[in-house]
């Protein structure tokens, strides 16, 4: 492929592409509740564990720490929409307004209660390998729509998740594919990306510095063809045209209040906000991760635990989906929901000094619940 080392330094990585066959999905927004939510809690209803209630149960699953006697939901379900999807009381409000819009998958599995190895399984097809994310393989496969940003963004409130960037790795992919990772809590938009804005010297400055440092990097890297070189040529690229752009893109202020007030004022709600003006600006793919290390890991008191983190998510999750369908773009991007496993129908036991239950979940990779929505899914 040519490239212009003058002006833009491997473009040609990220530019779009056409695809085999004409898809209905254009661009993804997966939404991670990692930690692993509880599906019987929130999308799968099971009205014989509340039959079961306190009573062990005819099988045992093999988890990570000892479990006892069926836990039944502590959450009422009811039917929502034409379908009469059935869904938890702590997903009430999206339910009403888009249970017809969900594609539940109740038959999820992977292969260990393990949150770094189904992590990294999820989302890189590997649970130990270096294998690219699903977001580097998209974005290598169809490029990007839009040359000032990135085709792959990472949100994250604070922190990182349990295996950190090894979930939005590029792998043997070049790195112009892996995804960017920002920190969205707390910071106003020309703050997300750190020194994006060089104040001592001027645009065209930067542009004659870029230009000549281009220049140099292809001589070594001619002479080396080094993956790693290019990757960073394309980076100080990407960074420069990003000073006008992500300041633009980040900045929710610029929406207006009604939109705001849609969303709530929860970091949740911001990031989904921001993945709603992101991939309106043509990136091809926007992982949007509930919080730092497995927020939804709820090994006890599950009740608490998942009120608390429903109320931090439904509402910019609802707000989400209706956004995109106002604007057209539900039909052509894909919305994914989901933990990396879900959460055992049986009670977890403490492991102190005084062992008892714990009124909540342990790990279960045997089964669980994810969700879609959009990009031609019915």
């Amino acid at each position: 492929c040519s490239r212009d080392w003058s002006s833009d330094v491997c473009s040609s990585d990220l530019a779009p592409r056409a695809p085999h066959f004409r898809p209905r999905a254009r661009r993804v927004i997966q939404i991670l509740a990692n930690g692993g939510p509880s599906q019987m809690d929130t999308f799968d209803p099971k009205p014989e564990l509340t039959r079961l209630h306190g009573r062990r149960l005819p099988i045992h699953l093999e988890t990570e720490r000892p479990t006892a006697t069926a836990l039944g939901s502590p959450f009422a379900f009811r039917r929502y929409g034409e379908s009469g999807l059935e869904v938890s009381e702590l997903f009430a409000g999206l339910a009403e307004k888009h249970a017809d819009d969900l594609c539940v998958i109740r038959s999820m599995h992977t292969d260990t209660p393990v949150h770094e190895n189904c992590l990294r399984l999820m989302n890189c097809g590997a649970s130990i390998m270096a294998r690219p994310s699903i977001g580097a393989w998209i974005t290598y496969g169809l490029g990007s729509e839009n040359r000032d940003l990135p085709g792959f963004v990472v949100l994250v409130p604070k922190g990182l998740p349990v295996a950190g960037a090894d979930n939005w790795q590029s792998a043997f992919l070049p790195g112009s594919y892996q995804g960017t990772y920002l920190e969205t809590e707390d910071r106003p938009a020309e703050r997300l990306i750190e020194h994006l804005r060089n104040p001592a010297t001027s645009p065209e400055e930067q542009r004659a510095q870029l230009d000549l440092a281009a220049v140099l990097n292809r001589r070594h890297l001619v002479g080396r063809g080094d993956p790693a070189l290019e990757a960073r040529i394309h980076s100080f690229e990407t960074a420069f045209r990003m000073q006008m752009a992500a300041t633009d893109a980040f900045d929710i202020g610029r929406e207006p209040a009604h939109v705001r007030e849609m969303y709530g004022a929860t970091p949740q709600a911001k990031q989904m906000l921001i993945a709603r003006r992101l991939v309106e600006r043509g990136v091809r793919f926007v992982q949007v991760w509930h919080g730092t290390l497995q927020p939804w890991d709820s090994h006890d008191n599950i009740e608490k635990a998942h009120r608390r983190l429903a109320q931090e998510s439904c509402q910019g999750i609802t707000a989400l989906l209706t956004d995109l369908k106002q604007r057209g773009l539900l039909e052509d991007t894909l919305v994914i929901w989901g933990g990396e496993f879900g959460r055992t129908p049986t009670v977890e036991l403490s492991q102190g000094e005084k062992v008892g239950p714990t009124l909540g979940r342990d790990h279960n990779h045997h089964g669980f619940t994810m969700w879609l929505a959009g990009g031609g899914v019915r």
